[in-house]
């Protein structure tokens, strides 16, 4: 029998790579992509070597390229059976609010660019019936906070895109997972102070985002008491909310 495969957009960060890795153990081929081709193909040798037996590839793609992502999906030997963003760019908020350009990237980066490359993947799926497509959101797109407003605008965005995705290829053999890691210890967020009991390791969420997509779930929070969290934040009226600094 064939492999099943999976291809990584946004490739070279440590979420990327640990799930990557925990699709490559279980007997995946995968193919990791993002801008910087020897980077990856780094971290493809390196992965070949902890997973023996299934093949890492990478391959060259700018998330804010839009109009190179359908030459890109035509060019791919197989069309995958998973297809994950690990996108992301947090950005600076106090520089986002006083640089448009700074702004612009964030929304692109986290929304935009991820949205519409798995748009293009949706529709390559749905014509097969068959496909998984996984996006990593975050649980800062849950409601609007002075600290991340333009990245958690952005991640809303992409978590209600996911949404209309899945709720439209429902039944048709096509799986959307919504990702929302909460806080995770990797080189985005080297230097924050982070608690932990909410924080994750890239492995942790590799893994998690393995089971997942094997369980066909819809939405997981990869450490549950997020989900606890973040409906306390929901619930916090406006009046009281605006005096808070989260």
């Amino acid at each position: 029998m064939q492999k099943k495969s999976l291809l990584v957009v946004g490739g070279s960060s440590d979420i990327a790579r640990a799930t990557a890795l925990a699709f490559a153990r279980n007997g995946w081929n995968v193919t990791l992509v993002g801008r910087d081709l020897d980077v990856l193909t780094a971290s493809a040798a390196d992965l070949e070597l902890r997973a023996p037996g299934s093949t890492v590839a990478a391959a060259r793609l700018d998330i804010l390229d839009t109009a190179a992502f359908a030459p890109f999906l035509d060019a791919l030997p197989v069309l995958p059976d998973v297809v994950l963003s690990a996108v992301g760019l947090l950005g600076d908020q106090t520089q986002a609010e006083r640089d448009p350009a700074h702004a612009e990237r964030i929304l692109r980066s986290n929304f935009e660019g991820p949205g519409l490359f798995l748009g293009l993947v949706a529709e390559r799926f749905e014509a097969r019936g068959a496909g998984t497509i996984v996006g990593i959101s975050s649980v800062a797109g849950e409601r609007g906070r002075a600290s991340n407003y333009v990245y958690g605008a952005a991640k809303a965005g992409f978590t209600a895109f996911l949404s209309g995705l899945r709720n439209r290829l429902a039944g048709r053999g096509v799986q959307v997972l919504t990702v929302k890691p909460g806080f995770v210890r990797t080189r985005m967020t080297e230097g924050m102070k982070l608690p932990g009991a909410l924080t994750a390791e890239p492995q942790e969420l590799g893994e998690a985002i393995f089971r997942a997509v094997a369980r066909g779930r819809d939405v997981i929070y990869v450490r549950p008491v997020w989900r606890l969290v973040m409906a306390i934040i929901r619930a916090i009226p406006e009046p009281i909310f605006k005096k808070t600094k989260l």
